[in-house]
């Protein structure tokens, strides 16, 4: 995919560029006291906003934070974001959280308007983001010469690779709760991958489709004849082969693909944990999205930090698709030993499902782009 990119923002010396960031980093401490949890987020800015400084160009950033439904919130002030910026990159200034205007979520015109006033240039850089058709997101680039940022290029050219051209086998490695939240890239990736190991909450509407008694485990009913038709025409889908969980009396236990009445599953048993690492090591790319179990209880990280080493030790090509993968990996001490760890959960998904997003869409009809 062809983007915009800075260098075809022409000379930037002396010109105000509005900044589109993904500051949306986790905070913690009382409202009035919020402290950042870890500033990733903030860092992986940097380049961009480097390349733009350097060159002699006035910085301004703007980000969402939280959900603050519209109204602005001491719990959701941009003020910790912008004080931590301020250590990485002095004399960039942080404008206060975009949500805070019904305007930013709605796409309003007037917001657009405010946004770009007194602006001469726009880059987009909030690849977690770029899912989302905001104002700040796809409003700027109909006005204003506009660019992607250092980090939604690497992002693009990651997701694209493995979208069109990876290195084979190439497997997908999917966890999470809900069936439904990931349907489409289901549907998708079972094009393109030659083994799709399935696991989380989602893996149990998935063993019902089979006929397996599944207790108290979370399933999505109405998702049971969809995954029958998804299993019966792609069998590239591996399923786990037995599970750890909590029997009817909320004792630690195994179980095999069967759980009996009561029996509630919490992870991928051992031996699906095993095989789930080895095809893995056995890949040449690799993409993971979604935890296989409740990982931040430690009775249930087992088969998580499994796929996590797996992918911290295989050979091949690993990307992270943002999100409680992301998280597991840090919270493993993994984080720096994949290739990609993805900045945006909902949008790599996404961008792998339809090949483009909205975010991205807008920049390559910006006034600058032929």
């Amino acid at each position: 995919m062809k983007l915009p990119l800075l260098e075809d923002l022409g000379d930037v010396r002396g010109r105000s560029v509005l900044v589109r960031t993904d500051f949306n980093v986790p905070m913690s401490g009382a409202d009035d006291a919020r402290i950042i949890s870890d500033d990733f987020r903030i860092r992986a800015a940097l380049p961009t906003i480097a390349w733009l400084t350097d060159r002699g160009a006035k910085v301004v950033c703007v980000s969402h934070l939280g959900r603050p439904k519209g109204a602005p919130s001491t719990k959701y002030s941009m003020a910790p974001v912008a004080a931590r910026l301020a250590e990485l990159a002095p004399g960039v200034e942080v404008r206060e959280n975009l949500r805070f205007s019904p305007g930013e979520e709605g796409n309003d015109p007037a917001f657009v308007a405010e946004l770009i006033r007194g602006m001469d240039l726009y880059v987009n850089d909030a690849f977690g983001a770029a899912h989302r058709a905001h104002a700040s997101v796809v409003g700027p680039p109909q006005f204003l010469p506009s660019a992607a940022g250092r980090l939604i290029e690497r992002e693009v050219a990651v997701l694209d690779r493995l979208r069109s051209t990876p290195k084979r086998p190439f497997v997908a490695v999917l966890g999470g709760a809900k069936v439904s939240d990931k349907l489409g890239v289901i549907e998708a990736l079972v094009k393109v991958v030659d083994r799709l190991l399935i696991g989380g909450g989602m893996c149990f509407t998935f063993l019902a489709a089979q006929g397996y008694s599944i207790g108290d485990s979370l399933c999505e009913p109405d998702q049971v004849d969809h995954c029958r038709t998804l299993l019966r025409e792609h069998p590239s889908i591996v399923l786990p082969d037995d599970i750890i969980g909590l029997d009817a009396d909320g004792v630690y236990a195994t179980f095999g693909k069967r759980l009996p009445d009561g029996a509630k599953g919490m992870d991928i048993g051992p031996g699906s944990a095993a095989a789930f690492g080895d095809a893995v090591m056995e890949a040449r790319s690799v993409f993971w999205n979604g935890p296989m179990g409740v990982f931040e209880d430690p009775r249930f990280a087992k088969g998580t930090r499994t796929v996590a080493q797996a992918m911290a030790d295989t050979k091949a090509f690993t990307v992270v698709g943002g999100g409680d993968s992301a998280a597991a990996l840090a919270q493993f001490g993994l984080d720096g030993d994949v290739d990609h760890v993805s900045t945006g959960g909902g949008a790599s998904l996404e961008f792998l499902e339809f090949g483009d997003l909205p975010g991205l869409a807008a920049l390559r009809k910006a006034p600058n782009v032929e």
